[in-house]
C-alpha cells in the first residue's frame, strides 16, 4: 500500500482551489492536473509499505502530533518546482507558518525513528496542482496567465490525515486510513 500523511484543505480554500484548477484546465497546457477530490498538503510520503506496517506508522503520526493545535493557513500564490522556467510540478502555496512547519518536523522525525528516511529538500508547503508532461513546456508567460489567480484565503487546518493512495485506471484514489484531530 502506498501511504502519506497529510494536511486536508478544508473550506473555503478547498473551493478556490477547485476553482483555480479549473481555470488552469481551460488553458490546455500539457499538464496532468490533479483531481479536485485529491487536495491536499503532503507532510510526508511514506512510498510503498507493508500492511503490517501500518499501525506502526499510524501510531507514530499520532505521537508526532501530540501537543499540536489547530492552525490558521493561507493560500499564497501559484508557482512550480523546481523552477517557473523549467516546471516539473505546478502548486498552490501555502503561506509559511511555523506549527505547520513544526507539526512537518516532528513527523519526520517520527518516521526516521520507525525506519522511513527524511526527505531530502526544504519544506514548501503547498498543494499540488499538476504535473507537466514529459518533454512537454508551458508558454513562456504561462504564469502571467489570469488563470493563476488565486485568492489569498484563510482556512482551518485541524487534522493530519494518513491517507493510502490506491491505484485506479481512471487514476489515483486516497482513503484515509488515519485521522489525527489537532489539539485533542
Amino acid at each position: 500500500m502506498r501511504l502519506f500523511a497529510a494536511v486536508p484543505l478544508a473550506e473555503p480554500a478547498r473551493s478556490e482551489v477547485a476553482r483555480l484548477l479549473g481555470a488552469l484546465r481551460a488553458e490546455q497546457w500539457p499538464v496532468r492536473w490533479v483531481s479536485d477530490e485529491l487536495i491536499h498538503i503532503t507532510l510526508k510520503f511514506f512510498g510503498e509499505v507493508p500492511e503490517e506496517r501500518l499501525d506502526v506508522i499510524a501510531e507514530a503520526l499520532r505521537l508526532a502530533s501530540t501537543g499540536a493545535q489547530p492552525m490558521t493557513l493561507t493560500l499564497a500564490g501559484v508557482g512550480a518546482f523546481p523552477t517557473e522556467r523549467r516546471p516539473r510540478v505546478l502548486w498552490a502555496g501555502i503561506g509559511a507558518h511555523a506549527g505547520l512547519a513544526a507539526l512537518r518536523e516532528r513527523i519526520e522525525n517520527a518516521a526516521d525513528a520507525i525506519g522511513f528516511a527524511r526527505e531530502g529538500v526544504p519544506f514548501e508547503p503547498h498543494v499540488t496542482l499538476g504535473r507537466m508532461r514529459e518533454g512537454q513546456r508551458l508558454p513562456p508567460d504561462a504564469f502571467q496567465s489570469p488563470a493563476c489567480a488565486i485568492k489569498p484565503l484563510s482556512f482551518r487546518a485541524d487534522c493530519v490525515a494518513l491517507y493510502e493512495s490506491v491505484l485506479t485506471p481512471a487514476g489515483p484514489r486516497y482513503q484515509a486510513r488515519e485521522l489525527v484531530e489537532l489539539g485533542a
